[in-house]
């Protein structure tokens, strides 16, 4: 997972309201390239940089018989990498030693704290490839927590009101996730085989978004699909939901986090100067950031800081 060019931001600026409503905002992706495929990147945008501590989301596909994803090797500090995926296989890579095929309804998760490169490829033999890629923003005091790459095979699954929900990470209502984190957070992936409405039950203290990954959702008379993000904003107790037959949806949300965040490049950070010298450690090859075994490409080089 790589690149995103965005400005240093604090806290959440909230949804308007009207007439008592807490309205919803709407939110059209940017396309962008990584690895070689087109992705629908929902945030950080203009009008939105975090929703939690998410601070990054990329929506890939489904692309069928398109090119093969090739993610040069590149650094992360300060966050967590966090893939969902539905269809195709990547293979992951990482300056640990990781070397782990993510199938669909797993998740990838690596840690990269102080400091860690990766690299993402496809694997032969799959035409197809949907997946949701995200970063998690680490708070001030976990920025820089040790390295390490987790692999989720099993995760929370169960059927309510016509709809088949997955627990990617957090609580929702009795079910837990086993996904590591280290502020409050949730993501949740809904899939609809039928029309369905269905009314979802929120903590007021986090932010939360819906983001389309198939089909369209309905909220509040407004119609989403094709990659547009509905951010809910915090305060809500419900939201009730519209589903198509065939819709699948990611929901994201956690409580903002109480320090401004930095994203440059691959790199999030606290402040201006961890950022460059993250950015100076690797243009210079330092041990700061270890090589990725196994992989022949090349690094990705980093555009110059402005500042």
């Amino acid at each position: 997972m790589s690149e995103v060019q965005a400005q240093f931001y604090g806290g959440p600026k909230e949804c308007p309201i009207e007439n008592g409503r807490i309205q919803v905002q709407r939110i059209s992706p940017k396309i962008s390239d990584v690895g070689g495929i087109p992705v629908a990147r929902a945030i950080p945008q203009k009008e939105r940089r975090l929703i939690g501590p998410w601070c990054f989301l990329d929506h890939i596909g489904p692309v069928t018989n398109g090119p093969e994803l090739n993610v040069s090797q590149h650094p992360h500090i300060g966050l967590q990498t966090f893939t969902w995926m539905l269809e195709g296989e990547i293979m992951h890579k990482d300056s640990l030693g990781s070397a782990q095929v993510i199938r669909p309804k797993q998740v990838n998760l690596m840690t990269a704290g102080h400091g860690i490169a990766h690299t993402e490829e496809s694997v032969a033999g799959h035409s197809t490839l949907h997946a949701a890629q995200l970063w998690i923003a680490l708070p001030l005091e976990h920025k820089d927590t040790s390295q390490r790459f987790d692999h989720y095979p099993e995760l929370p699954t169960w059927h309510n009101a016509g709809v088949d929900f997955t627990l990617l990470i957090g609580r929702w209502q009795q079910q837990q996730a086993p996904t590591l984190h280290f502020s409050p957070i949730v993501a949740m992936d809904l899939f609809a085989a039928e029309n369905t409405e269905l009314t979802l039950t929120l903590d007021p203290s986090f932010e939360y978004a819906l983001m389309p990954l198939e089909g369209f959702f309905r909220i509040d008379d407004q119609s989403f699909n094709d990659n547009d993000l509905a951010y809910l904003g915090m305060l809500r107790e419900s939201v009730t939901v519209e589903l198509d037959a065939g819709c699948r949806i990611l929901l994201i949300g956690g409580a903002p986090l109480a320090d401004p965040v930095s994203i440059w490049w691959n790199f999030v950070g606290h402040s201006k100067d961890e950022i460059a010298k993250a950015q100076a450690d690797w243009e210079a090859h330092s041990t700061h950031f270890d090589t990725v075994p196994g992989y022949n490409g090349k690094r990705l080089v980093p555009p110059p800081i402005p500042w």
